[in-house]
């Protein structure tokens, strides 16, 4: 089993039934155990045009699949969730993003991990240090550094 952690956002749909839906469904996946999530989180959107607020969490998991099935599985989780995949960035019933997968480092066109924004994102490294605060990323990078280094960007805990 490998542990990884997976980031959960939504700004549209009712944001936080959209990811207690999706950790229901991440607790379905095939050899994926749901162990936990963090708090929920409101963040200010990153990204264009007039979006609402997002609600953020990570959730953290143990998989038998590999990085590349885990995608998909995600991926199908979120098209379940009526998420389209349009403007960048744009606004979203459901976005969820594979941050770390044990401490592998994974560079594919459809995926790369860490998640190459990870250390910008306030709404990623909070929840995430809240459910393993000790966390070093296959760099060798803590998590408490990077959030030590990432601007606040009105983040409330919900």
């Amino acid at each position: 089993m490998i542990r990884c952690f997976v980031g959960l956002g939504s700004n549209l749909s009712d944001p936080q039934q959209q990811l207690r839906s999706a950790l229901d469904a991440i607790a379905e996946l095939p050899q994926t155990t749901l162990l936990r999530c963090s708090s929920f989180y409101r963040s200010a959107p990153v990204g264009p045009g007039n979006q609402p607020d997002y609600i953020n969490a990570v959730a953290e998991l143990e998989t038998r699949l590999e990085p590349l099935e885990l995608l998909d599985g995600l991926q199908a989780i979120e098209s379940a969730h009526g998420r389209e995949r349009g403007i960048r960035w744009g606004a979203r019933t459901l976005d969820l993003d594979i941050l770390v997968f044990g401490q592998q480092h994974i560079d594919e066109p459809r995926l790369q991990v860490p998640h190459p924004r990870l250390a910008e994102r306030n709404f990623v490294l909070l929840p995430l240090a809240e459910l393993e605060p000790k966390l070093q990323l296959p760099s060798g990078e803590s998590i408490q550094t990077l959030l030590l280094q990432c601007p606040h960007n009105r983040l409330e805990k919900l």
